[in-house]
């Protein structure tokens, strides 16, 4: 199975820049609605959050620009669950115009599973890890996404 097509919009003009292109943030706010859409999958929504005080938080996030992505163009995102833990969960987001394989945008994310009254980090419950091992179950032929691990950094002065 490919990875979940989690969201699809069209880029629109206050989303663009003096260039023509998508802004900068307008990737981000892209790939957060992809990671809303997988809370939702995962049985994460709002109603869920309202009755457990649960929800997932960002601890981190990598974003790579590979491709332009101009005004009117149809894209979507597709998510691939990495890694997770009791607590953590590791995916990737790749940004394409629908139906193209092309890579536009790369976004790995590090999330953590909070118990909102703390705020803390909780463990998932069975429910959302029976979800979470129903992805990974499908996708476990997908190959490692080739941005996923990457630092940034100058190379090393001679």
């Amino acid at each position: 199975m490919p990875a979940l097509t989690t969201y699809q919009t069209t880029i629109i003009p206050d989303w663009v820049d003096y260039n023509g292109h998508l802004r900068d943030a307008f990737y981000l706010l892209i790939f957060s609605y992809a990671t809303d859409a997988l809370m939702d999958r995962l049985g994460m929504d709002s109603n869920h959050r309202e009755a457990s005080g649960h929800s997932l938080f960002t601890l981190e996030l990598h974003l790579n620009y590979l491709h332009e992505v101009k005004l009117g163009a149809e894209v979507e995102v597709h998510t691939q669950i990495i890694g997770h833990d009791s607590k953590r969960l590791h995916l990737y987001h790749s940004l394409h115009v629908v139906g193209d394989a092309r890579e536009l945008a790369g976004n790995e994310q590090m999330l953590l599973h909070v118990d909102l009254a703390g705020p803390r980090s909780t463990p998932f419950s069975e429910q959302t890890l029976g979800k979470l091992h129903a992805i990974v179950a499908e996708q476990v032929d997908l190959p490692i996404p080739e941005y996923i691990g990457r630092v940034i950094a100058l190379p090393p002065q001679k």
